[in-house]
This record gives structure tokens, C-alpha cells and sequence, in this order.
């Protein structure tokens, strides 16, 4: 009966309803973003930079991220280049797609819905975990549309983490996620976001906020138990010799969710590709250092000026 009490006053304490998207947009979706409506989803992205830019960047985050992950990225690209970044359905303030379609495919036919949307015919794709997945995935199948990759700690390959953020585990799990629908301690999304950073002291209270705010965004709960189900390594992985564009991968040496030797894979099946591993950084190398790592875009960007 203690137990079953104890339980009682968890769940009480740690309720979480869903927030509306407007709720969330006065904190979240400050000038530069915008809700454009694409793929019958009015999705959050931000375009920054110089439109005459031939070659844009577009950033793509992992899962249970954001467009925001990439903000020292921008800062650091913007002035030269026209960056642009958009919450991925499931996540962020996009929300869930209306189709339940979370497969790896669907994910790439959203990417080239959101170049057609902004006039976009051609791009460099930089993906961090699911983010990479989907960027070298679109590489693969729309080859005439990508002109250079950048792979951050990407997936897609099948693999068995060393270390899988709890909150990930318990998205999983039937049973603990009926549990909570409409709970969500605030100490387990902290405790995620420190399992994919290599210093967990550099995980601030800030930081934290946007990832637990942006979880109640209204249906990504239950978008995020089918983007495990659906988007899975499949026989994509088989394709990945295909792709010719200029890659440069980064990895984090102390990545637990997607380990190092994944790095060595793509440099392997990708013939004209470079590998940077950073001996201090995790799993989300871009936004633990984007001091350090945002160098050595430059350089691979500037090394590949067509």
C-alpha cells in the first residue's frame, strides 16, 4: 500500500500536461522563426543569412532536439552563408505529422518539401544523430539535390548503445509510457540531456528548460513512441556506398548512444569523406563545443568551394 501511495505522490507532484504550440511560441519562437506551412504541417524553421546564397545549409536536429540545437552553429555561419533549420515532425513546435509517417523516407520527402517550400534547388546537408540519418538517407535518394554532407554522430547504421538516455528507454516501453502521458519529471529530462553530453556540467538549468518545455509541446509524447517503432536502420544502410558528394563526419570520442566506430563505418563507405573526432566532446558535439566544431565546417566548406 506504501508503494502504491508513493507511487501516487510521484505521478501528482510530476504532472505535465501538454502545452499549446502558442503557449510555447512566446518563449520559443522568438524573430527569426516562422510557421510555414509545408507537407500539411505548419512547421517551425528559421532562414537566416544571405538569400543569394546558391548553396544554402540546412541543419537538422536529433531526436528530442530542437531547431535551437544548432544555435552557435548559426551565429558563427550566418553572416556568409544562409543557414536554415526547422523542428522535424515529433519534435519542437512542429508536432506530430499528420500522416503518423515517421519513416526514414518520409523524413527525406519532408527535407525536399522544405527546400521546394523555399526555392531551395540544391544544398549542403549537416544531421546530427536522427538529423544525420535523415541527411545522408536524403543524399541517398535524392543525390541531384545535396551537394555536400556534414555527419554529426549520425545513425542509421544498426548498433547497441553503450549508454541510452532513460527517457528514451522509458518512450519505449508500453507500459511506462501510458504511465507518463501526462507526466514528466523535470530531473529525467535532465538527467538525458546529461547522458548525451561528455561534461555533464555544462549542462545548464537553461538548457534543460528548452528540452522539457518543448517534450509537452502538444502530441509529441506520443510522436516520439513511433518514431522509435518506424524509423529504424532498413536496408538504406546498404546505399550508403552510393553517395559521391564531399562528407565530413565529426563524432564525439565519448558518444554512448552512437559509439565512435560508427564514425570509422561511414568514412569507410563513404569514398570521399573525412573524419574529425573530438576526444572531449559526446554524443551532440555541435552544441557541447560550437566554438571548436563550427571551425572545422569552415574549413571543409571552404577545402570544397566548388
Amino acid at each position: 500500500m506504501a508503494i502504491i501511495i508513493s507511487l501516487a505522490i510521484y505521478l501528482y507532484l510530476n504532472k505535465a500536461p501538454d502545452k499549446s504550440v502558442a503557449e510555447l511560441s512566446q518563449r520559443w519562437a522568438p524573430e527569426p522563426s516562422q510557421f510555414v506551412n509545408i507537407a500539411g504541417m505548419n512547421i517551425h524553421l528559421r532562414d537566416e543569412g544571405p538569400k543569394s546564397d546558391p548553396e544554402p545549409i540546412i541543419l537538422i536536429h536529433g531526436t528530442s532536439a530542437s531547431l535551437h540545437t544548432w544555435d552557435g552553429w548559426v551565429e558563427a555561419l550566418k553572416e556568409q552563408r544562409r543557414v536554415i533549420r526547422f523542428d522535424l515532425p515529433a519534435f519542437g513546435l512542429t508536432g506530430p505529422d499528420p500522416q503518423n509517417n515517421y519513416t526514414i523516407e518520409h523524413y527525406a520527402e519532408v527535407v525536399l518539401a522544405v527546400l521546394d517550400k523555399l526555392k531551395v534547388d540544391k544544398g549542403v546537408l549537416a544531421g546530427n544523430s536522427l538529423g544525420g540519418y535523415i541527411a545522408w538517407a536524403t543524399a541517398v535518394l535524392h543525390p541531384d539535390r545535396v551537394s555536400k554532407l556534414i555527419l554529426v554522430d549520425a545513425s542509421g547504421y544498426p548498433y547497441k548503445s553503450e549508454s541510452v538516455p532513460l527517457a528514451f528507454k522509458l518512450s519505449k516501453n508500453p507500459i511506462a509510457s501510458r504511465l507518463l502521458k501526462n507526466v514528466l519529471p523535470r530531473a529525467l529530462v535532465a538527467r538525458s540531456v546529461k547522458n548525451v553530453y561528455a561534461n555533464p556540467d555544462l549542462v545548464t538549468d537553461a538548457l534543460i528548460d528548452r528540452y522539457y518545455e518543448l517534450t509537452l509541446r502538444t502530441g509529441n509524447r506520443d510522436a516520439l513512441k513511433e518514431r522509435f517503432k518506424q524509423t529504424l536502420p532498413g536496408p538504406l544502410v546498404n546505399k550508403i556506398r552510393t553517395i559521391k558528394v564531399p562528407t565530413l563526419l565529426i563524432w564525439g570520442k565519448k558518444d554512448q548512444l552512437i559509439p565512435v566506430e560508427f564514425a570509422t563505418m561511414f568514412e569507410q563507405d563513404i569514398a570521399n569523406s573525412q573524419l574529425i573526432i573530438y576526444d572531449d566532446l559526446g554524443h551532440v558535439p555541435h552544441e557541447e563545443d560550437p566554438h571548436t566544431t563550427v571551425l572545422a565546417v569552415k574549413q571543409f566548406l571552404q577545402s570544397n568551394n566548388d
